[in-house]
């Protein structure tokens, strides 16, 4: 028997569940929210930190990013100087043609790029800006602080990326100018022919030295950021510990009366190698004194640099602390990245500009919310080059054609995962980090190589007993660093 009763109740809930539906096709799903991107740029920063292993160092923020992040242990750079090495990461490009510009391959790659508007070779802020994400740079990031050129490095119509960055802000207080600022000792001393001190420790606050400047400034920035709808790219580049080694003296009070470890490997390399003569350290007002020579100045100046680092530290603290104040930090991957080691006396030197492991590993910890397996290092052998893919990645952005990396998602996923070979280049010479080796060819023809697993110090080079592995690590050379042989750009 008909049920109209029955009938007319399933033809309602019927009728519902059609408009529902309609209704769910025609309006739009919301959009999933991006991930932010903050990058953390620190100068001259070696791996010398609690979490990689120097427990006598006093990094706990560092630390505390490491614990919660992927740290790789084997991180390198493209190249042993800021310049070059900034152009990495952040073009995603080795940027070898430019190996005998010094530090302007950024500023180089602008003009060229300016001949040929019809390119597209979009730097990785540009990239993430043309995604409708909101770019700023505040400090050193690219090599100029500020990444403008002219004299005094703020003339507004040369810019070092072009199209990158919506603001890119440096604050220099008393330094008067970003040239000033980059190698400033306190309260506005500007290094200069007759003010070059090597070491200083003023007694008063973290604004004393430029640093306290652009760290204050990323942090209202980042407020700023995080107050908005669009999702950010955010990159704080610290000065310290570069050259003159500068801070406060609360931080280098820090290590009164803590064992300071001398170099390892002190000694000059003997036959054709990248050791040079330290002449940017040695340029500085030493008193007289060569580490080279004087072991205790060795250490004062190993005391000084550590200075440096937990300076660094302090601010890294203070941007993560300010990124959870905002509640960003559930929905932003954090970079922090070293644009290259430093020798404290290694090989006899005293700096970076060598292809030695000491100027070319750096430390690199990435997080990322809700990472598993979070505080886990990987000694997998990664490369600068590869930050541009994995950001790209981690954020669901597509990646572009000029990206030359590779993403490190499986190793923020499983630290375990297998690495792949870094390359490096100077003006004159080009290395290959492998697992176990590293080959270095110079441009002259003369070839050196190192058995990590043998003597991790790079102070026996057994090129000569190994051809046949020698034409093997050459061929590989070349094929990631098309140019690696080409000695004329």
């Amino acid at each position: 028997m008909f049920n109209l009763k029955f009938f007319t109740v399933v033809l309602f809930f019927g009728i519902i569940a059609c408009n529902n539906a309609v209704k769910q096709n025609q309006e739009p799903q919301k959009e999933e929210t991006k991930k932010n991107v903050l990058v953390i740029c620190i100068d001259d920063l070696r791996p010398e930190l609690n979490a990689f292993g120097a427990k006598y160092i006093k990094s706990p923020n560092i630390d505390h990013l490491a614990s919660i992040g992927r740290s790789f242990t084997r991180h390198y750079v493209n190249a042993p100087s800021c310049g070059p090495s900034r152009y990495t990461l952040l073009t995603g490009q080795y940027g070898a043609q430019y190996r005998r510009h010094y530090n302007q391959p950024l500023f180089s790659r602008a003009a060229d790029l300016s001949k040929t508007p019809e390119v597209e070779s979009p730097s990785m802020p540009e990239w993430f800006r043309k995604q409708g994400y909101t770019t700023v740079s505040v400090g050193k990031v690219s090599h100029h602080p500020g990444g403008r050129g002219g004299e005094n490095w703020n003339n507004d119509s040369i810019i070092e990326m072009p199209n990158a960055w919506d603001k890119h802000i440096m604050p220099v207080g008393e330094w008067k100018t970003p040239r000033g600022a980059m190698h400033g000792l306190a309260n506005g001393k500007v290094r200069t022919p007759n003010q070059r001190d090597v070491i200083e420790a003023f007694d008063g606050g973290d604004k004393s030295y430029p640093d306290g400047l652009i760290a204050e400034e990323g942090l209202k920035q980042l407020e700023e950021l995080s107050s908005q709808d669009k999702p950010f790219f955010l990159a704080i580049g610290l000065i310290k510990p570069h050259l003159p080694f500068g801070a406060p003296k609360k931080y280098l009070d820090l290590y009164d009366g803590v064992d300071i470890p001398a170099p390892l490997h002190p000694e000059k390399p003997e036959g054709k190698t990248t050791w040079h003569k330290s002449n940017e350290f040695m340029n500085y007002d030493r008193g007289g004194k060569d580490p080279r020579e004087d072991k205790a100045f060795a250490l004062e100046l190993k005391r000084y640099y550590a200075a440096c680092v937990s300076y660094a530290d302090k601010h890294v603290g203070d941007i993560l602390q300010k990124l959870k104040e905002t509640k960003a930090d559930k929905n932003t991957i954090v970079v922090l990245w070293g644009d290259h080691g430093w020798h404290l006396g290694e090989h006899g030197i005293w700096g970076k500009h060598s292809l030695f492991e000491e100027s070319l590993r750096s430390p690199l910890i990435v997080y990322t919310p809700g990472m598993e397996n979070s505080g886990e290092q990987s000694d997998a052998v990664v490369e600068s080059l590869d930050l541009f893919p994995t950001l790209c990645d981690l954020t669901s952005l597509p990646t572009p054609n000029v990206a030359q990396g590779a993403s490190l998602v499986s190793l923020m996923e499983n630290p375990k995962s297998e690495g792949h070979s870094a390359v490096a280049y100077t003006s004159g010479a080009s290395t290959l980090r492998t697992d176990r080796y590293r080959f270095t060819e110079h441009c002259s023809g003369v070839v050196e190589l190192y058995d990590h697993e043998k003597d991790p110090s790079e102070t026996i080079n057994i090129a000569s007993e190994n051809p046949k592995l020698v034409t093997k690590l050459r061929a590989q050379l070349g094929s990631k660093l098309d140019d690696a042989f080409n000695c004329n750009p």
